[in-house]
């Protein structure tokens, strides 16, 4: 209690709150404080007492995210307004001057927000879309927003005219946010400051109460990042010759042929999914990414022209958007007691406003609580979460022909198929349970066979590549694996290896990772899986076209990817290194009917090399990269470290 002692603003010293780390209810009732210092990083405060102040702006408060009970009464230039912004600011208060405001706290952060994001949205559609030319120069966009804020904030009203200053905070909030996630532009943060986090930030070994997560909202726009180098971008292709010792920053090719020569150059290097937003935080692992599908491509399904430059990334405690070109962290969605190990896209065509259908995008994503949280990413709104099984979730993946079924692979050992419904205008929907796969082993990766993504999925597990015939016009709820794969180990053939990286390179070639050290495997489904066979659980042997050469790690879990469209193989390292290989002059011979196995280990068409990266002076530990992923049309490549670093190279 520090209550009645004649306090200022300038009394409250942020060097000595700050170590105030486990602190849950403080009192300042009764002093002379007429705003809050940005900085005092109270982690842990639950009850804040400032009755009898002179408080004359409420949004420094939401740098005590975990805040239950707040009261202010008698600070005499607080209005209605405030009490709506601390609403909106604060995901967890519960009681307001001594009223529960849970009800209309939830009213305000969604229904309001999906209002005027809607109202805010339309405006730019009907008076600014067409101003802004197809080639627009950094002046044309500064200019355009300075007059689309200005007018966005005076012309979308909603709501009683006593709340018009919290709304026209809000839609400036709003309108900057869609600013940046539409044009890509820089956020400007100026409406209010922007807390950076203490530098030593510890993480904090207490996670909030489980009811923190339900309202959890993805509008973290502004959202905490560290460029953990000079900006790579800037940098100049031919680097000065005095400097023999640095390695190249430019991917080095470990062919002779210059010709092969992808060239990537590093982009960007981002910090963004740190516990507790600290700088300090190299250990959080990332695990997955998946390219944002564009919408309105119409009828073309050309994968280039449908190609897109956000991608979603998770690792830790949270779920990003990232622009790949910018490098900006457009949404960035948290819930403090799940580690996300899996995201997946989709595209549900939805009533949202003006009961007229549009398609958004849907973000799936689970992890070690084995619940899937739906995100419509447009409306910063995490809509829904399904309980789908009791141990984590390793991987999700939705069917490309049926967008709302997503399949969920599970440590419990089973493979969950499920119908996640299409939300109404309130964003009410009912997921049900069609399928269940059994697996003798934990499920690590899924892969449904593109010509027939209804009939059959394919999973590698930790003992194992198995096959599953999922159609739904069969009577059986439950259902057992149809076929297990051999590969060649050494002299003989095995089924028993851990299957840890899985893709289809086209309709037919199959690539998968086992653990034996040193290869990947390209084989063909359809001369490998016999269809014609009766019965469940028969062994089969892959159909091997050819090896890949690849890293002698027998680390396990370093997953690969594919990009079809160009014929691209991507699998990352132990020393943050990426292989990458261009499989399009063997393709042809290997869908021949008489398709021949390439005799000799193909060769990595090139190989990325981590830069030589320094963080506060140091360079990061040991880097494995757990996962890499090219976007449709193969411009940029998003790299997924242990150390909590997300790279994004682009082809030059």
């Amino acid at each position: 209690s520090l209550s009645k002692l004649q306090l200022k603003t300038g009394d409250l010293d942020p060097r000595l709150f700050s170590r105030l780390r486990h602190l849950q209810k403080l009192d300042l009732s009764d002093n002379l404080l007429d705003k809050f210092p940005n900085s005092l990083t109270l982690p842990d405060l639950r009850v804040l007492n400032c009755n009898n102040n002179k408080l004359e702006d409420v949004t420094a408060l939401k740098q005590f995210p975990l805040l239950e009970e707040l009261t202010y009464e008698n600070n005499v230039y607080l209005t209605l307004n405030d009490d709506y912004k601390v609403m909106f600011l604060l995901q967890n208060l519960r009681l307001l001057n001594g009223k529960d405001i849970t009800k209309l706290a939830n009213h305000v952060r969604r229904v309001n927000s999906r209002k005027l994001t809607s109202k805010v949205t339309a405006h730019w559609e009907k008076f600014f879309r067409d101003q802004l030319p197809e080639k627009y120069t950094a002046e044309q966009v500064k200019s355009i927003k300075k007059k689309f804020l200005k007018s966005v904030q005076t012309n979308v009203v909603y709501g009683p005219s006593s709340l018009s200053e919290f709304t026209r905070w809000r839609v400036k909030m709003i309108a900057e946010e869609f600013l940046a996630y539409s044009l890509g532009l820089e956020l400007n943060s100026d409406t209010e400051p922007e807390e950076k986090m203490d530098e030593n930030e510890e993480e904090s070994t207490e996670s909030p109460r489980e009811a923190a997560e339900d309202v959890a909202q993805v509008g973290d726009f502004s959202s905490y990042i560290s460029n953990v180098t000079v900006t790579p971008s800037k940098r100049k292709r031919n680097h000065s010759k005095s400097s023999p010792g640095n390695k190249r920053s430019k991917s080095q090719a470990s062919t002779e042929e210059e010709a092969e020569d992808v060239s990537a150059e590093p982009l960007h290097f981002l910090q963004c999914h740190s516990k507790g937003n600290s700088r300090e935080d190299f250990k959080t692992q990332l695990w997955s990414c998946v390219f944002e599908p564009v919408l309105d491509s119409g009828a073309r399904k050309d994968p280039i022209v449908s190609s897109s430059r956000t991608v979603a990334t998770c690792g830790g405690e949270s779920v990003c958007l990232i622009d790949c070109e910018t490098g900006t962290v457009l949404k960035k969605y948290k819930v403090a007691t799940e580690e996300f190990f899996s995201v997946a896209w989709t595209t549900l065509t939805m009533v949202i406003s003006d009961s007229r259908k549009k398609a958004h995008n849907i973000l799936a994503a689970a992890g070690r609580r084995g619940i899937v949280k739906l995100i419509h990413v447009a409306a910063d709104f995490c809509y829904g979460e399904i309980k789908a099984h009791k141990k984590p979730i390793a991987t999700v993946c939705f069917s490309p022909t049926q967008e709302t079924h997503l399949f969920t692979a599970s440590y419990d050992k089973r493979i969950a198929l499920w119908d996640i419904g299409i939300p109404d205008c309130d964003y009410n929907f009912k997921a049900s349970q069609l399928l269940v796969l059994e697996t003798a082993s934990i499920p690590l990766r899924i892969a449904l066979v593109p010509t027939c993504p209804e009939q059959y999925l394919l999973a590698g597990c930790e003992d194992g590549c198995f096959a599953w015939n999922i159609k739904l016009d069969k009577g059986q709820k439950s259902r057992p694996f149809e076929a297990i794969f051999q590969f060649p180990d050494d002299e003989s053939m095995t089924t028993s290896h851990r299957v840890d990286g899985l893709a289809f390179l086209n309709d037919d070639v199959v690539v998968s990772k086992s653990s034996k050290p040193g290869c990947i495997y390209l084989w063909s489904w359809s001369r490998s899986f016999d269809a014609k066979g009766k019965g469940c659980q028969r062994t089969m042997s892959a159909v091997i076209l050819a090896e890949l050469e690849w890293s002698t790690t027998d680390m396990s879990y370093l997953t690969l990817s594919t990009c079809p469209a160009k014929e691209y193989v991507f699998c990352g390292d132990e020393k943050g290194s990426v292989w990458m290989y261009n499989l399009s002059s063997y393709t042809t011979s290997w869908g021949s009917a008489k398709g021949k196995r390439s005799e000799r280990r193909i060769s990595p068409t090139q190989i990325l090399k981590w830069p030589e990266l320094r963080v506060n002076g140091e360079q990061p530990p040991e880097i494995l990269v757990n996962n890499v992923v090219a976007d449709p049309a193969f411009t940029y490549l998003v790299v997924l470290t242990s150390v909590n670093i997300t790279a994004i190279w682009k082809k030059s």
